[in-house]
């Protein structure tokens, strides 16, 4: 073999070893990346309105209890939790907008509820009611404070964490998630980490059945 080949194979060796080397980078760079956005898309702490025991797919919603969109979407998504509940986790996300006067004392007050154990009765409360307090330009402390004592709760400690810093950040962190995901409004969905953009229920629920399906 004469030299100048053996010159022109090491250059290929060195040559093919690089691109190796970028493709594991790159590689590990898409897996860092995904573990990131996957731990934004769901924090250990964010509330849960089902845990099946052998969870399939994680359905997340980004919302704020005063848009009348999350409101039009919670039929659809309590009808999806009928009908997935034993196969996937629902993990809900505070998003309050700045445009909803009472979105964020809303938060509040679900995020205080779920310290007691009381997170989806506090979220029930919000949507079933929605109608009659979205909109107004008042603050509705009194009226949240009220849906706490219908549920039964330690009223001392409810106000206690509805005022608290560690519930402020709390929603505060989940708004800084969405928007890092590029949430830009309410309701948002993702599936497995994936954005999804659903039209109609069926969206919904084509988008489960093929996340249940991988």
């Amino acid at each position: 073999m004469s030299r100048t080949v053996k010159i022109s194979l090491a250059v290929v060796f060195v040559f093919c070893l690089a691109l190796t080397v970028v493709f594991v980078v790159s590689r590990a760079g898409d897996s860092e990346q995904a573990a990131a956005q996957a731990s934004m898309t769901v924090r250990d702490d964010s509330p849960r309105l089902s845990t099946p025991t052998e969870s399939k797919a994680t359905f997340v919603e980004f919302l704020d209890f005063e848009c009348e969109g999350c409101g039009a979407a919670y039929p659809a998504v309590e009808q999806l939790r009928q009908t997935y509940g034993d196969q996937v986790t629902f993990v809900v996300r505070y998003f309050p907008l700045p445009g909803h006067f009472n979105a964020d004392r809303a938060a509040r007050a679900v995020a205080a509820a779920a310290e007691q154990g009381q997170f989806e009765p506090m979220y029930r409360k919000m949507f079933d009611t929605q109608r009659s307090w979205g909109e107004q330009r008042v603050p509705l402390d009194d009226l949240f404070f009220s849906y706490a004592q219908e549920l039964g709760l330690d009223m001392d400690r409810f106000a206690a964490d509805y005022n608290s810093q560690a519930t402020r950040e709390l929603i505060d962190r989940d708004v800084a998630d969405g928007k890092a995901l590029g949430v830009t409004g309410t309701p948002t969905f993702f599936i497995n980490d994936e954005l999804i953009k659903p039209e109609s229920y069926d969206d919904l629920s084509s988008a489960l059945e093929s996340a249940l399906r991988q």
